[in-house]
């Protein structure tokens, strides 16, 4: 299949439907995995913390510094935490917080150090770029030094949480104080090197024009071409309610036709997930046939997305259940999906 160029990408979007897209998005897809399995994870996101200083304003979970409705979990909270996703069959934890100055980064590396002695059986996929380079900057320490410090501690690998739009231009008029897209490529470069995997993600739907949404989609392609470390791409829609921006939420449809054209621009990421999470289970379910592969998480907690008012649940006898009536085979995976 011929690359796609960013300049083809506008008129494949103007001269297809949702439909016809679709069409071409899942053909691509069963190419690159014919064996018409859907993959998932049982693993649960623990936010540690929400007090962050970024206050960005698409974000309706975040507490600032001193303000009421802020936490940091206890080690012992935490640790219960991931016993009740054992107990539940879950085999990854994903911690994320927000960039809270008050925690060291001791405090991270001995969360993990405790975290792999309790359970060494449990991956720890966690702390987004913005958190690590945020920690870098606190630190003095250069961001290759502060992913093998956590590394060496027990992190297994990093999520692409804090992408949003890669452009500067959105950035900074919606997270003015989170890391730049430079930033937030340069962590997983760095990640990458190390060894390390990790996920890609967009949010759309901040006002950011078609152009740009490309421009993310093209500097995901470049860095996944130089380093092959994105395991998947993750894309959502921004969800508005209880957020300091005031505009319409993304349709199902604008969602659907824009996950088939990341499964064709990004001919290099293998694998690309459903957000039942934001759309619910019958999009997510459609998802499947617009160029998703993964079903992504049975998210035994999650906390961000609920914030906004958005709470979708699914049980993994449910999730197999919709995996299973789009005619799809439902398989267990690890993050750097390796079928269990």
């Amino acid at each position: 299949m011929t690359r796609l160029k960013a300049s083809e990408a506008r008129y494949i979007w103007d001269m297809n439907t949702v439909f016809s897209l679709g069409e071409l998005a899942h053909a691509r897809r069963l190419e690159m995995h014919p064996q018409n399995i859907v993959t998932y994870i049982v693993d649960r996101n623990i936010n540690y913390t929400n007090v962050c200083v970024s206050a960005c304003k698409f974000c309706a979970f975040f507490k600032g510094p001193g303000e009421e409705g802020g936490y940091v979990l206890s080690t012992q909270d935490i640790l219960a935490k991931v016993q009740e996703t054992v107990d539940l069959g879950g085999y990854q934890i994903l911690l994320q917080g927000g960039m809270n100055p008050e925690l060291p980064l001791n405090y991270y590396l001995d969360l993990l150090r405790c975290l792999k002695t309790s359970f060494p059986q449990v991956a720890i996929h966690g702390f987004s770029p913005p958190e690590i380079w945020y920690l870098s900057q606190q630190e003095e320490c250069p961001v290759p030094e502060i992913l093998t410090l956590l590394r060496q501690a027990g992190l297994d690998s990093l999520p692409g949480g804090g992408a949003e739009i890669l452009v500067n231009e959105v950035r900074s008029r919606v997270s003015p104080r989170k890391c730049t897209a430079d930033e937030w490529l340069e962590v997983m470069e760095e990640a990458h090197n190390l060894g390390m995997r990790t996920t890609a993600t967009m949010m759309f739907g901040q006002g950011e024009t078609f152009d740009q949404r490309i421009e993310h989609l093209d500097r995901i392609r470049r860095l996944q071409d130089r380093t092959g470390g994105f395991t998947a791409f993750i894309p959502w829609t921004f969800q508005p309610r209880n957020t300091l921006m005031d505009m319409p939420e993304a349709s199902s449809q604008e969602y659907l036709k824009f996950l088939a054209l990341s499964r064709l621009y990004l001919d290099n990421i293998d694998n690309i997930q459903a957000s039942w999470v934001t759309q619910g289970p019958m999009i997510g379910q459609l998802a499947l046939f617009w160029g998703a592969n993964d079903f992504g998480s049975t998210m035994l907690e999650e906390n961000v997305v609920a914030a906004t008012g958005v709470s979708f649940r699914l049980p993994e006898a449910k999730l197999r259940d919709l995996i299973e009536q789009g005619g799809f085979i439902p398989r267990q995976r690890t993050m750097d999906y390796c079928l269990r």
